[in-house]
């Protein structure tokens, strides 16, 4: 076994832990190739998988957001013009918060910031679409390639996204109350070492008890579809036959609520039933991208024009995400 090919499958994939609980389950008398036993079994090991992962990742990616408060963002950002504003603000989504609720305060305190509308929209649409977590779970589950191709075309998305809405010209589309806001920028005091980590461990601990009930919602769901539901059924509905798999998909996402961590189970059972990949990725982009909650806290700070705008975009952008990867499922996996 290759390095690459042990921390694919034994550091991301904890595949060792499959195996550690398939035998504690064995031994107390569960047949875990059955669909009881196969459920338990993987119900336990996603979730164990998922939260360590989980807190890891958000431990670490909160101590690089200590560098990163709103105030040296805006700055940071404020120093660019163009395209080149739009992909840095895409990049910086990456090290941000991993929900769009979460995002959307942000977002809105940049733009009442006086930082160019596009540049903000990139922001919004990248940071829970791309973010950093996203790339180490995408690729515990289904590998390298499919995880860096998928972040660089989120990128994209939200590079085009943003791009598009600073050539219309929206700002009149902001409500006003976000324009009118003061532009103070108070100069974030210096974090010591102890506090960074202090700061991260608080961050670990508070995002992990909001997303956990996603996180067994998700796996739950993902324990049905795996050991429950025929695998002729996910073919047939979102298999290479169904050319509106990716459509459908899109669809039934966006009114859903959830984060990267509650749909990489979900994700995991499909592909395993022979949902095709695009299709899968389209799903999880619309679920924590356009979720019906974080469109009606964005109506908030924008008016429905923009809004409508800003929706397909990224629908678009998802759909034809879904189709390139499903094109490319052959070489990816």
């Amino acid at each position: 076994m290759g390095v690459w090919q042990f921390i694919q499958e034994q550091v991301l994939g904890m595949k060792w832990l499959n195996e550690w609980i398939g035998s504690g389950l064995s031994m107390r008398g569960l047949n875990v190739s059955g669909r009881v036993g196969g459920s338990v079994q993987f119900f336990l090991y996603d979730t164990l998988k998922i939260t360590v992962l989980l807190c890891f990742l958000i431990f670490v990616i909160s101590y690089i957001q200590s560098y990163f408060p709103p105030e040296r963002s805006k700055r940071i950002l404020g120093r660019f013009h163009g395209i080149g504003a739009n992909i840095v603000s895409a990049l910086l989504g990456t090290v941000t918060p991993f929900c769009s609720c979460s995002s959307i305060p942000l977002f809105i305190g940049f733009t009442s910031a006086g930082l160019p509308l596009g540049v903000t929209f990139s922001f919004l649409i990248s940071s829970p679409m791309v973010d950093l977590g996203s790339l180490v779970l995408l690729m515990s589950i289904f590998g390298a390639k499919v995880a860096i191709v998928y972040v660089v075309v989120g990128l994209v998305i939200a590079v085009a996204g943003g791009t598009i809405i600073e050539k219309l010209q929206m700002e009149k589309q902001v409500e006003t109350f976000i324009m009118a806001a003061g532009r103070v920028d108070i100069e974030s005091p210096g974090l010591t070492r102890r506090e960074r980590v202090t700061y991260a461990k608080e961050q670990m601990l508070g995002t992990f008890k909001k997303v956990f009930p996603y996180i067994l919602a998700g796996v739950g769901i993902g324990a049905v579809i795996h050991n429950w539901i025929p695998e002729s059924w996910i073919e047939a509905v979102l298999g290479s036959n169904n050319p509106f798999g990716v459509l459908l998909a899109t669809l039934v996402g966006v009114p859903m609520y959830a984060d990267i961590f509650g749909t990489i189970p979900v994700a995991e059972a499909l592909l395993a039933k022979g949902a095709q990949l695009g299709t899968i990725l389209s799903f999880m982009m619309a679920v924590i991208t356009l979720s019906l909650p974080s469109m009606i806290m964005l109506r908030k700070a924008v008016k429905p024009k923009l809004l409508a705008l800003f929706i397909g975009i990224c629908t678009v952008g998802i759909i034809l995400v879904g189709y390139l990867f499903n094109a490319l499922q052959f070489l990816l996996i």
